[in-house]
């Protein structure tokens, strides 16, 4: 095993220090011999916990013309990701041992992070019967995380049934929170914009109803309820009372609904169609104000690629979705960490601890303590650079963000203390 010694880091923003990588552990710098070891120049950098993505789309098997596992995990060590969560709707579905077992092969043939494949909640995402959600569970993936994400659980009786049947090895339903008949056809959000444009609107009621819904069943059952990518001011108020009535409801925003709003449309580029669509100012003031008080518990990215052609042509046609792996840091940095909403202890939190502590991940989101495994990014937050897609490790390049000045740079990523990146680029 190797030995990295990170000399004069800012710890969680914290006062410089050494941090000392033995044989994937933190050790005391101040106590074990550093012979031989390899000396990171830390100065200026602040070192987290490696980041934790409840939520991100690798598309293996099926799409690989998209992603694969090797290119999403890639894209993940670069923007300090060292364990993923790989969502279900691949093709085939994940709703198998089979399936989950492949994709968790995958990500350890790879290397870049651990992945940890999201079984799929019912057959196929068809929301008509329950998936192997026990088998899946007890395959050498172990999954936790049960999600039909692109779709909703919308049948209220299967959803109070798999919220029951995962209380049985301690999992979670992540809820892809869309009433389908409140939406059919929708675009992008309801409100005047959507009216000039012309394009059908998304009521902000379509993903607060289902959340009121479920955190209702999840009371009634005891089980754990966790709400996917929430995007309205609305949902963050539902959250709130659910959690001051005491019900096991966790929840995520998207980095792009911390920071661009639905006037983005009258553009008319596909480049920012995406589930759900992106709201209002205030939408966004909401989330990042639930965010920071700790209403909502993480940062998720909804890492979304797809090729060319499924976002080269006009609105209506597009896929919805964008990239978001490797801009998910600078993008919270810019929006909460710049403006005081958040400090880096509290990015820690909600990119790596809580991510970890929601998919029951033992060996990640670890404090930077002596004896934890040693997942460690380190990031410059003092630069600034502008986004070139083609410079993304993905195999896709639908990312909102292109030519956009953002703040900080993932400068490495350490898994179990052997690099992923470092200086920026793969190892």
């Amino acid at each position: 095993m190797s030995t990295y010694l990170i000399q004069n880091v800012s710890v969680l923003g914290g006062e410089p220090q050494d941090l000392l990588l033995v044989d994937g552990v933190v050790a005391d710098a101040s106590a074990t011999p550093a012979e031989g070891a390899q000396v990171v120049d830390g100065t200026g950098l602040i070192a987290l916990p490696g980041l934790v993505d409840l939520h991100t789309h690798l598309r293996e098997p099926g799409r690989e013309d998209a992603e694969t596992v090797e290119s999403g995990t890639a894209a993940a060590a670069r923007g300090g990701f060292t364990a993923v969560h790989a969502m279900a709707n691949t093709d085939p579905v994940a709703d198998t041992a089979g399936v989950v077992e492949q994709v968790w092969r995958l990500g350890r043939e790879a290397g870049h992070c651990d992945v940890f494949p999201v079984g799929a909640v019912t057959v196929g995402l068809a929301g008509e019967r329950l998936a192997e959600l026990g088998a899946m569970a007890d395959s050498a993936a172990r999954v936790r995380v049960f999600s039909d994400d692109g779709k909703c659980v919308h049948d209220a009786v299967l959803m109070r049934r798999a919220l029951e049947y995962v209380k049985a090895f301690d999992g979670v339903v992540a809820q892809h929170a869309q009433e389908p008949r409140l939406t059919e056809g929708a675009q992008m959000n309801e409100g005047e914009l959507s009216g000039r444009l012309g394009l059908a609107g998304w009521p902000a009621v379509a993903e607060e109803a289902i959340i009121a819904r479920d955190v209702l069943l999840a009371e009634h059952v005891g089980s754990r309820l966790h709400v996917c990518h929430v995007s309205t001011a609305g949902s963050v108020e539902l959250i709130r009372w659910a959690k001051g009535k005491g019900v096991d409801v966790t929840a995520e925003v998207c980095p792009h609904h911390l920071l661009l709003t639905d006037e983005l449309a009258a553009t008319y580029d596909p480049i920012y169609k995406v589930n759900p669509p992106l709201r209002t100012a205030r939408d966004v003031e909401a989330l990042r104000a639930g965010l920071a008080d700790g209403t909502i518990d993480i940062v998720a990215t909804d890492h979304a690629p797809h090729p060319h052609e499924d976002k080269d042509c006009e609105w209506a046609a597009a896929a919805f979705g964008m990239l978001g792996l490797e801009t998910a840091l600078s993008i919270v940095q810019e929006t909460m960490v710049d403006p005081g909403l958040l400090d880096w202890a509290g990015v820690a939190d909600r990119m790596s601890s809580a991510p970890a502590r929601i998919g029951r991940l033992d060996d990640h989101g670890r404090g930077l303590e002596v004896g934890a495994p040693a997942h460690v990014v380190l990031y410059d937050p003092s630069v600034r650079r502008t986004v070139d897609p083609a410079g993304s490790a993905s195999l896709s390049r639908n990312t909102p963000y292109r030519g956009m000045e953002l703040p900080g740079r993932v400068v490495a990523t350490f898994l179990r203390g052997v690099p992923t990146v470092l200086d920026g680029e793969l190892v």
